[in-house]
């Protein structure tokens, strides 16, 4: 292992053990989603009661899907935007800077410490609990199964460099707080997280087929149940990957021209 994945892991570790400390706060989190899934959950069966099929899904496919984009948010999400907001707006930037790291591959490698933090504490068992109190259905296949792990990972990553977009922004507008809450909204809404994208109108379904946002919830979800399977599983599963790889290297670039530019509020 050389310095750099040294670094990088130790970056890793430190982040872990740090939510580690506050662990109780993912427990009661565990909670918190599943009561939001419970919520949805009652809401759809009063919308489903006069009906079998909403969209083409039955009300299991629709709890099932409910559940599995919420569960899976538990693993993808993180706070990276307004931790370099923060760095911005105190000043710590600079000190970061100054140290002999790259400072983007420092939040990245914090923000996959996150990940698997929240993988063992976060999604585990609030998969567990959501399964034993929903009429959750089990994956379509194994093969679903694998290709829905392998999209949950290039979810992560098209969200973290998203995240690392917004975040950056600070460079330029000191206060974020707006297009961070913007940036929530319209992920949950765009993403098809609160409602299948499935449910949207025709027109609004191929424009958002050139976002990036259905590469984190909603492609990862329709995995799960099988709704996509062989070309289109690639397709969506390609997509997935090049919006990742498109979206990082904007963000590199933009940090980079950021960095000549920058302008902080504290020390």
């Amino acid at each position: 292992m050389n310095a750099w994945m040294k670094l990088q892991y130790e970056v890793m570790r430190i982040q872990f053990m740090k939510m580690l400390a506050y662990r109780v706060v993912y427990f009661t989190g565990v909670f918190n989603y599943a009561i939001n899934i419970g919520a949805y959950y009652f809401l759809w069966e009063a919308i489903y009661r006069h009906r079998s099929l909403i969209g083409g899904l039955t009300l299991e496919q629709m709890v099932t899907y409910v559940a599995v984009a919420w569960i899976s948010r538990t693993f993808y999400f993180n706070n990276v935007d307004r931790e370099i907001a923060d760095d911005v707006r105190t000043g710590k930037v600079a000190v970061e800077l100054a140290r002999p790291y790259d400072y983007l591959t420092f939040k990245i490698s914090g923000a996959l410490g996150e990940a698997l933090f929240r993988l063992i504490f976060f999604t585990v068992p609030g998969s567990i609990f959501v399964y034993l109190l929903f009429p959750v259905a089990w994956p379509a296949s194994v093969a679903s199964l694998g290709w829905f792990g392998l999209s949950i990972i290039l979810s992560f990553a098209v969200n973290n460099a998203i995240n690392l977009l917004t975040g950056m922004t600070a460079f330029y507008t000191l206060n974020t707080t707006g297009i961070i809450r913007a940036k929530h909204i319209s992920i949950d809404l765009l993403s098809g997280l609160i409602v299948p994208i499935s449910l949207f109108p025709e027109g609004f379904q191929l424009w958002l087929k050139w976002l990036p946002f259905q590469s984190i919830a909603f492609v990862p979800t329709m995995i799960y149940t099988g709704a996509l399977q062989g070309d289109a599983l690639f397709d969506a599963l390609s997509r997935q990957f090049l919006w990742a790889l498109l979206l990082s290297v904007i963000a590199w670039g933009l940090f980079a021209v950021a960095r000549r530019k920058m302008v902080v509020q504290g020390g």
